[in-house]
């Protein structure tokens, strides 16, 4: 799936800022269509993370939000009122979010429907449902020339929808929240150990295995990277063994890479 334009403005970028369930944001890019999907971190660390990757935080073009957990919006009011960003999310998102992010310009107060695609310059965005528990909680693919990404983060298992959504993405941001073991022997309270653990929680390593498994064992996924972990209850080198050693009982040998909680991941060019 590697290809594209080797002119460095037609190639879309993909990076992970951050990922975890201390904060969320990823960055994509196209020709001169610069998208920030979620801000769940301080402004300065996202404006620092931005320029870590040659990206102006003057020149972002909209932030794209998933749901309205703190971990997913705490920087988002801020950077729209200081580079006059438009947010996008859907209506009940909307709702829920809007006290807690602060006044937002209306000319920056921006909606979409669940299920609906909506372009922004040349990039085709597509958000689609998912099973969390908030509002109404999306993921979104991005459709940039030939090329594809999704993320797909804070779902509690993979649907038909989601799958299908996920098919032939060049790149893939996928939830890896937890480890079983860790979350059921840990600290946490039984009712919030059930909730992550539910349809509506988050996805397992175990599970996020096996959804990569399908995937690449029908070639309609590209490079790979492992999200959202829990800090209490996962570590990337336990999430990471627990997908390789799934493919590798399947005789798969598949590059998996990890989104940082702390840093910027690999920039993706395709």
């Amino acid at each position: 799936m590697e290809g594209g334009s080797p002119v460095f403005g037609y190639l879309m970028r993909f990076c992970s800022l951050r990922s975890g369930s201390s904060g969320n944001a990823a960055y994509i890019g196209y020709k001169d269509v610069h998208i920030l999907v979620d801000a769940g971190l301080s402004g300065s660390t996202i404006e620092k993370s931005l320029l870590n990757i040659d990206v102006n935080p003057h020149s972002i073009s909209a932030i794209l939000i998933t749901h309205e957990h703190n971990d997913h919006i705490k920087g988002a009011g801020i950077l729209s009122r200081r580079y006059d960003i438009p947010i996008y999310a859907n209506e009940a998102t909307w709702s829920s979010m809007e006290s807690f992010i602060g006044d937002i310009e209306p000319h920056n107060k921006r909606f979409f429907k669940t299920g609906e695609d909506f372009t922004l310059g040349d990039v085709k965005i597509r958000p689609f449902k998912k099973s969390h528990d908030a509002s109404e909680p999306v993921g979104f693919s991005f459709f940039c020339g030939q090329n594809k990404a999704t993320i797909a983060t804070d779902l509690g298992y993979i649907s038909r929808g989601v799958a299908a959504n996920i098919m032939d993405s060049d790149v893939v941001l996928l939830e890896s929240n937890h480890d079983v073991d860790m979350l059921m022997n840990g600290t946490y309270p039984w009712p919030l150990k059930k909730r992550i653990l539910s349809p509506h929680g988050h996805l397992s390593n175990k599970d996020a295995a096996e959804a990569i498994k399908k995937f690449i064992k029908l070639k309609a996924i590209g490079k790979i990277y492992l999200g959202h972990l829990s800090q209490n209850n996962n570590k990337p080198e336990i999430a990471y063994k627990t997908v390789v050693d799934a493919l590798k009982e399947e005789g798969i040998d598949y590059e998996i890479n990890m989104a940082l909680r702390y840093a910027e991941s690999d920039i993706v060019e395709i």
